[in-house]
């Protein structure tokens, strides 16, 4: 599976169903019905494509939004969840972080207290695990988490591969740097004065 069969699934996904649920479900039967190598290719290419996002200028959008604070783990969901926005949005908030402000899917979070975002909030773990569980019903071995990550490691190329973000880290808290490298975002969702 190559980055353009794994975006063509991604969009497809988003075509036949609504809900985030949903996708995880078509998705994982869709995969299932593939031989174990594009399982583990399409592993592979999520794990290439978030890695596209792990930069600083998405981790501050990202911490925008969640209200000043986005935890590492917080972080890597919500790159799960920009592949879920589709190849164009993805790759349009990878060139530029603000340009997340042109989704639907941020957009509908605007105003509403975010105790009520519920199934909305930007973050999507599962999609990190559907390809191991398509693994799992294939192969017919329950705990399949080893064989499946060796399989997906024997397929990686880390060369050159950095640890951290890229870029360089800024504080979201300041106003006049998020406005100025976050417009839209800064605007979208202002920030509460910490307590003193």
């Amino acid at each position: 599976m190559d980055i353009d069969s794994f975006w063509k699934l991604i969009e497809e996904c988003r075509r036949q169903t609504p809900g985030r649920d949903e996708r995880l479900a078509w998705l994982r039967d869709e995969l299932s019905r593939r031989p174990l190598t594009e399982i583990v290719q399409f592993q592979v290419r999520l794990d290439e494509v978030t890695h596209e996002a792990f930069t600083w200028d998405l981790w501050a959008a990202a911490e925008r939004i969640f209200g000043g604070w986005c935890s590492d783990d917080g972080f890597c969901y919500f790159g799960l969840w920009m592949v879920g926005l589709g190849r164009n949005a993805f790759s349009q908030a990878v060139a530029d972080p603000d340009a997340l402000a042109d989704t639907s899917e941020v957009q509908c979070l605007v105003a509403r207290p975010r105790e009520l975002w519920n199934d909305d909030w930007p973050e999507w773990e599962p999609l990190d695990y559907v390809a191991m569980e398509a693994y799992g019903l294939l192969t017919g071995i329950d705990d399949c988490g080893d064989a499946f990550y060796e399989a997906v490691e024997a397929e990686q190329d880390d060369v050159g591969r950095s640890r951290g973000p890229l870029g360089e880290q800024w504080d979201v808290r300041s106003e006049a740097e998020a406005a100025r490298k976050l417009p839209r975002l800064s605007a979208m969702f202002p920030l509460r004065p910490l307590a003193r």
